[in-house]
């Protein structure tokens, strides 16, 4: 797990006098899953819409598998983005077309030339990764939030991403779902190897699903190590977080 697959140095971003991001340092190698804790606010998503391209730093570096992303354009950084996929908070589904036609979208739109047969085989075995085979003929509205969650995740991995931003994976589900959600992240990666990056404010999430846990505090990371090794730390703010978090 040497490879280093993002490479963060001294990332800033300020939204007017809003100082979000201020001098953030972060690697993640090769199969390894990044927990990024904090509160909301304080960044996160913007850290990853960063990562992907869809923000522009004010000052820093980001390499994302050996590519600056800040100097991607047009077909350079739609290309990049077919190696980095990302699982949006809502799940990001078209609710105008059905399971089976949210998953191809990807594929026909990336990929030319791929027959009738291999698109139908990608989306089922997509489906089947997820555990929700029978959905594929249903429209989202059908589902419930922990499936659209799910459906959410087949799609992005309809291009076998190197890479997966995970943006509150567990957010608005229940406990039970929320566990089939984190186990499904760790299926992911035993599954694909790809490296991830979680966004998240559950702790139950950051302990089960991380390798390692980043915690945002003021704009920088300030604790990085494992999840035990972060909340020992006896920083107040750390503390605060652990308790409203209500794991044993």
């Amino acid at each position: 797990m040497d490879e280093l697959v993002i490479d963060i140095q001294g990332l800033k971003k300020s939204f007017g006098d809003l100082h979000v991001l201020r001098g953030v340092d972060l690697q993640v190698h090769r199969g390894e899953n990044v927990v990024v804790l904090g509160r909301s606010g304080t960044g996160k998503s913007v850290l990853i819409k960063i990562i992907v391209g869809l923000l522009k730093p004010d000052a820093g570096e980001v390499r994302v598998l050996g590519q600056d992303v800040t100097l991607l354009r047009g077909r350079e950084l739609d290309d990049f983005r077919q190696k980095v996929g990302f699982s949006f908070q809502s799940s990001a589904l078209y609710d105008s077309m059905s399971i089976r036609e949210n998953l191809e979208f990807p594929l026909v739109r990336n990929i030319r030339n791929l027959s009738r047969a291999d698109i139908n085989r990608a989306v089922e075995e997509a489906l089947d990764d997820v555990g929700l085979s029978q959905t594929i003929n249903q429209m989202p509205s059908e589902l419930s939030g922990g499936q659209r969650k799910r459906i959410g995740i087949a799609r992005t991995l309809m291009l076998k991403p190197e890479i997966m931003l995970y943006d509150e994976p567990t957010a608005g589900l229940d406990p039970i779902t929320s566990i089939e959600i984190n186990n499904l992240i760790n299926e992911v990666r035993q599954r694909t190897g790809a490296s991830s990056i979680i966004i998240t404010h559950d702790l139950t999430c950051a302990k089960t699903t991380g390798d390692r846990v980043a915690m945002l505090l003021d704009g920088t990371f300030e604790r990085v190590g494992t999840f035990d090794e972060v909340f020992a730390d006896p920083d107040e703010r750390v503390q605060q977080f652990y308790n409203y978090n209500f794991v044993n």
